[in-house]
């Protein structure tokens, strides 16, 4: 079984550039979960996309204007959102802050 370890200490986690002001850190996981938290930078995108998981996230810092199928929120710190497989979703950063996502199954694409 595919598992991260049991301990994820922050900053003993790389944080990962994915490009265009987001960055990216993996935290626990195993093949039915996974936590991720996710950096933006002021004006950074979250290209609209789709995939196969169900998601789960709280804004933990920030602002972002959210997009899932056809509607579009502003949220902010201490709002969520959920995702369910195969929608549509993206985001713009107004204010910079950090996505904390939570996905099942995991994330093939994020190992």
């Amino acid at each position: 079984m595919l598992q991260s370890d049991l301990f994820q200490i922050e900053n003993e986690i790389q944080w990962e550039d994915l490009g265009n002001g987001i960055k990216r850190q993996v935290f626990g996981y195993d093949d039915r979960i996974m936590l991720v938290k996710a950096k933006f930078e002021t004006g950074a995108v979250g290209e609209l996309h789709q995939h196969h998981h169900t998601q789960v996230t709280y804004v933990d810092s920030g602002s972002f204007e959210m997009t899932i199928g056809n509607e579009k929120r502003i949220i902010n710190k201490g709002d969520g959102y959920y995702v369910p497989p195969n929608v549509i979703h993206g985001c713009v950063c107004l204010k910079a802050g950090i996505l904390i996502d939570s996905f099942t199954p995991h994330r093939e694409d994020f190992l």
